[in-house]
């Protein structure tokens, strides 16, 4: 059982987190629903999302940077070394400065040539092609912006990073609305206005850090010195293995996103409503997940590794009841969930319906494999975690979903019943590995 002031420890933590993450995600959602109600809008609907992913992935090599941060500055303020906390947060931003920029640059360029090579319709490749390029512009702000979120986490101010996220958000929805179709003299820019929206949106959030920061991490050492190579080494120690993870695991969404899209432009679209309104029913096991990172991260700071095992499991058991409660709409009445968010041809819809039944059902496994994997990612267990995540989506999923898809002609319910297999073998492993004594030995 679990005791009420447990309960309230990792509620506390969990809350401000779970609202920055559910937020977090209605910036993809946000531009899905309002270009839905462009015309043609499974062309829109197709380019947005596969673009979307897309820049996730280009993304995903400098996110890697937050678990290094979050686990960390949670070891130091476990072990009562408070002024250095916000060190490694100083050694992050510095690298992405480096590394950010010239990613970008390249990226813009290749932007035409990747999203040629993901899809065929060509009217889907006009429409992605300028969002694409606006977005991967923001990659030295979106790094920023998760490095700040692993600092706020790890030292118990994750309502910092719930109100920035909110601020960006509110500017998200004005500015789509702007761009988007045109409005107070701007002209009607359609799903590139998107894309520009959302560039200027993270900007945003990566200014109001900056400022939070100033006020809240200057005692702890933010921007009062430059980092030491020590510093330097031990960040990317940690965060290299997760960016690595990041990259795969992004890369393989824009796999599943290709191996739709040869099933059928509608499947497309339908599989981009899916999975937007999926990712925001799991972020709050991201949450969870964050919060049991930190209270591992600090537990095992106090040298104190059998509270770090019980704090995983205590977190574990409160995400998948709320995360099983939360999804049962998915279940019962999808369609008035869709309806919510998108505007969608009826065979698109009805394309959607059943997948999304399965996601609702078989949630709890994600609530599983999220938390105890941020849970491992909080021990600094960072290069076990990633072997098993590539390792399930490259050799299991990803090839067993493109022989039911494409090969054999399956539909998007086959491919989702699929997924659903594999994420619960995943939540499998990392319990297994929660279990055992290997992680709680490592030093950071």
């Amino acid at each position: 059982m679990l005791d009420k002031s447990r309960a309230q420890r990792i509620f506390g933590l969990a809350l401000p987190i779970m609202g920055g993450m559910v937020s977090q995600n209605i910036l993809n959602i946000v531009d899905t629903a309002m270009v839905s109600r462009l015309e043609n809008s499974d062309a829109a609907l197709a380019a947005v999302g596969l673009a979307s992913f897309a820049v996730f992935m280009c993304q995903s090599a400098v996110l890697g940077l937050a678990t290094g941060v979050q686990a960390s500055a949670s070891r130091r303020k476990g072990e009562g070394r408070l002024e250095e906390t916000a060190l490694f947060l100083n050694t992050a931003l510095l690298v992405l400065i480096v590394v950010a920029p010239l990613m970008s640059l390249v990226l813009v360029e290749l932007a035409p040539v990747i999203f040629n090579a993901l899809i065929d319709d060509s009217q889907v490749v006009e429409l992605g092609v300028p969002y694409f390029e606006i977005r991967l512009v923001g990659i030295l702000f979106v790094g920023a912006n998760f490095a700040f979120r692993g600092y706020w986490n790890a030292v118990d101010m994750a309502r910092l990073y719930m109100r920035t996220i909110i601020i960006m958000h509110i500017a998200n929805i004005f500015l789509n609305y702007v761009f988007i179709f045109g409005n107070f003299g701007a002209p009607p820019m359609g799903v590139a206005g998107a894309g520009l929206a959302s560039l200027l949106s993270v900007i945003l959030g990566t200014c109001v850090y900056v400022v939070l920061g100033l006020k809240h991490a200057a005692p702890h050492g933010f921007l009062h010195r430059r980092p030491h190579f020590s510093e330097v080494k031990t960040l990317v120690k940690l965060s290299l293995p997760n960016s690595i993870q990041q990259v795969f695991f992004s890369a393989g969404f824009l796999a599943t996103y290709w191996i739709i899209g040869q099933v059928g432009t509608a499947e497309l679209a339908a599989a981009n409503v899916l999975l937007n309104l999926t990712m925001l029913a799991i972020l709050p096991g991201l949450g969870f997940g964050l919060t049991s990172a930190t209270l591992v991260g600090q537990a095992l700071g106090r040298g104190d590794s059998s509270d770090a095992r019980r704090w995983g499991f205590d977190v574990t058991k409160i995400a998948a009841i709320i995360m099983t409660t939360i999804c049962l709409p998915m279940v019962f009445i999808p369609d008035r969930v869709i309806d919510t968010f998108y505007v969608l041809d009826p065979d698109t819809l009805n394309l959607a319906l059943w997948p999304m039944r399965i996601a609702g059902i078989t949630i709890v496994f994600d609530a599983f494999g999220m938390v105890l994997m941020q849970s491992l990612l909080g021990a600094g267990d960072t290069r076990r975690v990633m072997m098993v995540s590539i390792c399930n989506q490259w050799v299991l999923f990803l090839p067993v979903a493109y022989l039911i898809g494409p090969v054999l002609g399956y539909g998007l319910v086959e491919i989702w019943i699929v997924q659903a297999m594999y994420r619960g073998f995943q939540a499998f492993i990392f319990s297994k590995f929660w279990l055992g004594d290997s992680w709680s030995t490592i030093r950071i």
